[in-house]
């Protein structure tokens, strides 16, 4: 994990909100059941919720591990990471990845499928960023604006995917 472009590493596992970064918590329900969790868990875990979005995903792996390399891109925006946590039991389920040379940001993004009391699923997407490169610098509110977007993107795009019987 050497080429990472940031630190601390890790601080979306460990709950750290370090300073100097942009924060973002994002939560959602997404319904009930075991069997949505599973769904969503796997959507999560082989990034299909990230192509659900329209998003292009290169990943050296087809589910996410520590180690593996993914680039997510959006028209000729590129964002290579790497997959630094993974996670996945009866009752969690997902991963984060770090910000790799070439990304748009410097930080770490997290996306969590839980399965809580009463059968409800949630999804929470944590992250810390700042800007990496000129153009994240030159946009002042617009890279916020679209880290929401994007959180709010996926977490309708995961909804869709864990609803479909299957």
């Amino acid at each position: 994990m050497s080429d990472l472009t940031y630190s601390p590493v890790g601080g979306t596992l460990s709950g750290l909100r370090p300073p100097g970064f942009r924060h973002l918590s994002y939560r959602v329900f997404l319904g009930s059941g075991d069997d949505l969790y599973a769904r969503a868990s796997q959507a999560v875990l082989s990034f299909a919720m990230h192509r659900a979005t329209g998003a292009s995903v290169a990943a050296s792996a087809p589910v996410a591990t520590p180690g593996v390399r993914v680039t997510v891109g959006f028209g000729p925006l590129r964002a290579p990471c790497e997959v630094i946590w993974a996670e996945k039991s009866d009752q969690k389920a997902g991963f984060a990845y770090g910000t790799l040379p070439g990304h748009p940001a410097s930080g770490e993004e997290a996306f969590l499928v839980t399965l809580e009391p009463h059968d409800r699923v949630w999804f929470t997407v944590t992250s810390y960023s700042r800007p990496a490169r000129l153009l994240m610098r030159l946009g002042g509110p617009i890279p916020v604006v679209f880290q929401h977007a994007y959180a709010r993107l996926l977490g309708r795009a995961l909804r869709r995917l864990g609803t479909v019987n299957g």
